[in-house]
């Protein structure tokens, strides 16, 4: 990449992580780190000063720490490779955000860019561009959940237990989460009741293997474990597991009625003309797509049968 677009694109990600504390986020993101971070009974009180950036510098990679708090916990394998070897072919284009560790000097806590670091060290780097950024506790909490929640980074668990970091720790009320991170109340509240499933569950929600609804279908259950389970051993849509949670597990599963294939027109003529000339009726059940079948011969009385059995064994022309 020429030095130009190299340092432009640096330039813009200057200007626009200098602004995310202080700008309203378009597309969803709410009003930002003010909204979250200002106690809402004190509206006079100014913005700090506090998110001031320096210059991108190289850091080494081992005086770089991930943050502890971070929400993301779950990397997909797949595509921390790919990560990786774009890192070993072109560097790292984009810098980290980091800030200095309030415990260790010299030490830098990564805000925003995990993946990059942890590709990085993959990739045996040793040092990395970043951007140092002087943020508290709760503006660090709060970016990298608006970073991951907009890549769509975080699963519905690792969303909730960002959210549930923020209220704990921190002392926020979901309406206050909901506006700082442009999500609906309803929605944070729904993730929230997530972390009430047991820690099996909560783990199949992580990998993949259950989604949100069928989640929530298992809220409040004492069977939840199981239930799980059996959803997803059986494949089950959200709907099918919700049917599973209403009985439960020992009730049979209803019984579907079976629907008869309609027969194509010309079976339906072969069998009428066969009925016609045996004086019977006829049934024909031809296997889609196969060249086999069975054809039901039905008699009324034994002199039908006697009928029957003289044109099988010939005796009749």
């Amino acid at each position: 990449m020429p030095v130009s677009s190299f340092n432009d694109k640096n330039a813009k990600a200057l200007d626009l992580n200098s602004k995310m504390a202080k700008q309203p986020k378009k597309g969803g993101l709410g009003r930002g780190l003010s909204a979250l971070m200002a106690d809402i009974e004190t509206p006079t009180s100014q913005p700090s000063d506090a998110a001031v950036l320096r210059a991108e510098q190289m850091v080494a990679i081992d005086h770089i720490h991930p943050n502890r708090n971070q929400p993301r916990r779950d990397f997909d394998h797949d595509e921390m490779a790919e990560l990786t070897a774009s890192i070993k072919e072109r560097g790292v284009i984009q810098p980290i955000i980091v800030r200095p560790d309030p415990n260790k000097t010299g030490e830098y806590q990564i805000v925003a860019g995990e993946r990059r670091w942890r590709a990085s060290q993959k990739a045996q780097l040793h040092e990395m561009p970043v951007l140092i950024r002087e943020m508290t506790d709760e503006e660090v909490m709060e970016v990298a959940i608006i970073e991951n929640v907009q890549r769509a980074d975080l699963n519905p668990v690792e969303e909730a237990m960002g959210y549930r970091t923020l209220m704990d720790t921190y002392g926020r009320t979901q309406e206050q989460v909901s506006g700082a991170l442009g999500k609906s109340r309803s929605h944070i509240a729904n993730l929230l009741r997530l972390l009430n499933l047991p820690v099996d569950v909560q783990a199949y929600v992580r990998q993949g293997k259950l989604t949100t609804g069928h989640a929530r279908a298992l809220i409040g259950n004492d069977d939840a474990s199981d239930l799980a389970r059996e959803i997803i051993k059986r494949g089950l849509n959200v709907r099918e597991a919700e049917a599973l949670v209403k009985r439960g597990l020992g009730a049979p599963a209803p019984k579907v009625a079976k629907v008869s294939p309609t027969k194509d027109a010309d079976t339906m003529a072969l069998e009428a003309d066969l009925s016609a000339q045996l004086g019977m009726s006829v049934v024909i059940a031809h296997k889609d797509g196969a060249e086999s079948g069975n054809m039901t011969i039905k008699y009324k009385d034994l002199d039908q049968l006697d009928a029957i059995c003289a044109i099988l064994s010939g005796s009749k022309s």
